[in-house]
C-alpha cells in the first residue's frame, strides 16, 4: 500500500492545521499520534510513516503562524516539526469570483502537480471547507449543465470534488456539505473510485449514537432528547449563520429516529429531539456539550440522563481525518467503488445505501471493511445515488 498524500481544502484551518500536525508527528514522533488512529493496527508502517499533506487555503499566514494563532496544540507538539510544516505545498484557491469552470480547470492543474511531486504516494481528497447553505443540483442532467448553473459560492466544494475525480483521485468529505449529488456519484463510479462522507462526527454525535444504541438494547424509551453545542472557533462563527448551520443540525437530529425504530417525541406529535448551536468565542477550540435524555422503563417510569462533554474538536477531528485519507487509498486499491456507507462510524450522515446506524453495526461493518481492504479484492460495488 502507497502512503497517503491528503490533498486538503480548507489546510490552514483549526482541523487542517491539526491534521498537518499530525501528519509531522507520525514521520518523527509516532507516540504522538498514532495510538490514536482506528487504522494503525492493519495499516503497513511505511504507509503510515510516509503520509504527507497538501492542499489551498485562502489564508496567507504559513502553517506554523496559523497554528500559533488557533493556540489548539502546545508549542512544543508542532515546533519541531516547523521545517516540515512551513515547507507544505499549501495554494491559494481560485478567485472566488471566477467561473465555476474556470475553477475546475485551475483545481484540476493544481491535482496534477500535486501526483506528480509525489508519484509514490496514494493521492486522497479532503474536504474541510466551512460549512454553507444548502442547495440542491438533483435535477442536473450532465456536468455542462452543473457548469451552468452552479455558481460557485453556492458550492464552493464542488469544483474540487470534480477535478478530484477527473483527476483519479477518492473523495472524503468531512464537511456538513452536500456533494454526492447523482451526477457526480455516477462520475465516481466512471472513474473507479470511491467516495465517502458527509459530516465528520467527532463528539457529542458519536457519543449519542453509543448512548441511544445502548438504551435501544434494554428496551429503553427515549422520550425526548436535547443537546447544546457551545464553541468559539471559526466553525462557531460560520454555524452562527442559522443558513449555514441547517445542514449540520439535520445530520446531527436525523439519525436518532432511524437508530431507535420510532419518532423521538411521537406522543406530543412533534420531535423533542432539539438541538443548538451556539457560538461563544471564550470557548475557542475547546467545545462544550450538554445533554438532557429523558427515558422511561419498567411500568412506564421516568428516568433522566444529564451528560456533560468538554472536548476539543479539531484534537477528535484529526486523527479521523488521517483514517479516513488511509481507509479511501486502501479501499481504492482494493477495487472498491462508489459511495462508501460503511463508512458511517466516522461520520452524521453517512452516505450511500443502507448505512449502518447502531454503534456495534457501525464497528461490525468496518470490520467486514478491513477484511475487503486487507485482501485487496474489490467487490467493485458500484453505488448510484447511494444504492448498491
Amino acid at each position: 500500500m502507497k502512503p497517503p498524500l491528503l490533498i486538503v481544502a480548507g489546510a490552514k484551518g483549526a482541523v487542517g492545521t491539526t491534521v498537518a500536525a499530525a501528519v509531522a508527528g507520525m514521520k518523527e514522533k509516532t507516540a504522538d499520534v498514532l495510538p490514536w488512529l482506528t487504522t494503525a493496527h492493519w495499516i503497513p508502517f511505511h504507509a503510515l510513516s510516509g503520509i504527507t499533506f497538501a492542499g489551498w487555503d485562502t489564508s496567507d499566514k504559513s502553517v506554523i503562524q496559523s497554528l500559533d494563532g488557533q493556540a489548539i496544540l502546545p508549542v512544543e507538539k508542532y515546533r519541531d516539526h516547523a521545517v516540515f510544516l512551513d515547507g507544505l505545498d499549501i495554494r491559494l484557491p481560485p478567485a472566488p469570483a471566477l467561473p465555476f469552470r474556470e475553477q475546475v480547470r485551475l483545481l484540476d492543474c493544481d491535482f496534477r502537480d500535486f501526483k506528480a511531486a509525489w508519484p509514490d504516494h496514494h493521492p486522497v481528497f479532503i474536504n474541510l471547507l466551512p460549512a454553507c447553505e444548502a442547495h440542491d443540483l438533483d435535477k442536473c442532467r450532465s456536468l455542462e449543465e452543473i457548469s451552468d448553473v452552479a455558481q460557485p459560492f453556492r458550492f464552493p466544494d464542488l469544483p474540487y470534488v470534480l477535478a478530484a475525480l477527473q483527476n483519479g483521485i477518492p473523495v472524503v468529505n468531512f464537511t456538513s456539505n452536500r456533494i454526492e449529488f447523482p451526477l457526480v456519484v455516477d462520475e465516481a463510479v466512471k472513474a473507479g473510485l470511491p467516495l465517502c462522507g458527509r459530516d465528520g462526527k467527532t463528539g457529542q454525535t458519536y457519543l449519542k449514537v453509543v448512548i441511544a444504541s445502548a438504551l435501544k438494547a434494554r428496551n429503553l424509551y427515549i422520550d425526548g432528547w436535547y443537546s447544546l453545542n457551545i464553541l468559539g472557533n471559526d466553525d462557531g462563527r460560520n454555524l452562527a449563520d442559522p443558513r449555514k448551520a441547517s445542514g449540520k443540525l439535520d445530520n446531527k437530529t436525523a439519525f436518532l429516529d432511524t437508530i431507535l425504530g420510532y419518532r423521538v417525541g411521537e406522543r406530543y406529535g412533534h420531535s423533542t429531539h432539539r438541538v443548538s448551536i451556539d457560538y461563544y468565542a471564550p470557548r475557542g477550540d475547546c467545545k462544550e456539550a450538554w445533554d438532557v435524555i429523558d427515558f422511561s422503563g419498567l411500568f412506564g417510569m421516568p428516568m433522566s440522563l444529564r451528560l456533560n462533554l468538554q472536548l476539543r474538536d479539531s484534537i477528535l477531528a484529526a486523527p479521523m481525518v488521517v483514517d479516513l485519507a488511509f481507509w479511501m487509498a486502501a479501499l481504492h486499491t482494493a477495487g472498491r467503488v462508489g459511495l462508501v456507507p460503511e463508512l458511517g462510524f466516522y461520520f452524521k450522515k453517512a452516505v450511500g445505501d443502507d448505512p449502518p446506524v447502531t454503534f456495534q453495526d457501525q464497528m461490525d461493518a468496518l470490520a467486514r471493511l478491513e477484511k475487503l481492504s486487507r485482501s485487496g479484492k474489490g467487490d467493485r460495488t458500484c453505488l448510484r445515488e447511494g444504492k448498491g
